[in-house]
């Protein structure tokens, strides 16, 4: 039998908490874990085994999504990327089976500092439930940490959990996410900026460990997301520093901003950044660098342009 998460119970079930905003603390975390989904994302491009650093320790009651089964779609074209969006039906079953529910309040971490949480994050955001991203991640948690199997999400969730949390599918937004017109028109338009969010040795072309093709599209500024957080401690940059290294790219209220990245994952951390830094919400170009590169009609840029953040 599956037990329910605390944030599920009906019986005395605490009160929603409501977020101070897309990114929470530790301390917040602490006094509202028992009213809200705590999810853990990890998820490495390296091929490392997520599931298995969740079992070796995760935070308390934590649940384990699956960046490739829950947060994205097999089977379609490689013009898609790596990891296009699932159908709405195939996230709710994710987020059903997760215990995640109809205005359930979700806080995501990872142990990289938002590169695969804010991921959760954004999608959550997108069709109306309430997510934040744990600020510092794993990194900034000094409370318990527990070991074990846990609970994860599959593909199709069963009747026992779906009787405890039902999401349901909706479609998503198109004002949350920006198509391949908005990308090719982003490169010479005054009113929209387009963001490559990956280390600024790919963007450059320098290096390419996984897409078909080196380089970044045409028109794109390097905001690399790692270079949005503290080196220090792994948490965001005071909203201040945000705004300033943001606008040192391009980035201020008269322009959208379009992130990208390698494959719409980590291009999150950036949007969740700019809501952080006090922007309005950007969009996410879902197929990135992986999609656009599997075309090989579409033109690369190699280098860096003018504009782009330094910050590796």
């Amino acid at each position: 039998m599956v037990t329910p998460h605390p944030a599920h119970r009906h019986d005395d079930a605490p009160r929603r908490p409501e977020l101070p905003g897309i990114v929470v603390d530790a301390g917040w975390l602490t006094d509202n874990a028992e009213r809200v989904v705590i999810a853990d994302t990890r998820w490495y491009l390296d091929g490392r085994d997520a599931r298995a650093s969740y079992e070796t320790g995760h935070l308390p009651a934590a649940v384990f999504v699956d960046l490739d089964r829950a947060l994205s779609a097999k089977g379609r074209p490689a013009t898609e990327g790596r990891h296009p969006l699932p159908d709405p039906e195939q996230f709710a079953a994710a987020m059903s089976a997760l215990g995640i529910g109809d205005s359930t309040v979700v806080v995501a971490y990872d142990d990289s500092g938002g590169g695969t949480a804010g991921r959760l994050v954004w999608m959550l955001r997108a069709v109306g439930e309430a997510a934040a991203l744990l600020d510092g991640g794993l990194r900034a948690w000094t409370g318990p940490i527990e070991t074990g199997p846990g609970r994860s999400a599959t593909a199709t969730a069963t009747a026992t959990v779906t009787a405890l949390a039902r999401f349901t599918a909706r479609a998503w937004p198109t004002n949350a996410f920006a198509d391949w017109h908005d990308v090719e028109a982003a490169g010479a338009s005054s009113t929209a900026l387009l963001v490559d969010a990956r280390g600024a040795d790919r963007y450059r072309g320098d290096t390419e460990p996984i897409d078909p093709r080196a380089g970044h599209i045409p028109g794109a500024v390097n905001i690399p997301w790692s270079g949005l957080l503290d080196a220090a401690t792994g948490r965001f940059l005071a909203p201040a520093e945000l705004r300033e290294r943001m606008a040192a790219a391009g980035i201020d209220a008269r322009r959208a901003t379009i992130a990208s990245c390698g494959s719409g994952v980590s291009a999150c951390a950036v949007l969740v950044a700019l809501e952080h830094a006090g922007h309005e919400p950007g969009r996410l170009f879902v197929p990135s660098w992986s999609g656009w590169s599997s075309d090989p009609n579409r033109p690369a840029a190699v280098g860096a342009d003018a504009g782009s953040m330094a910050t590796p």
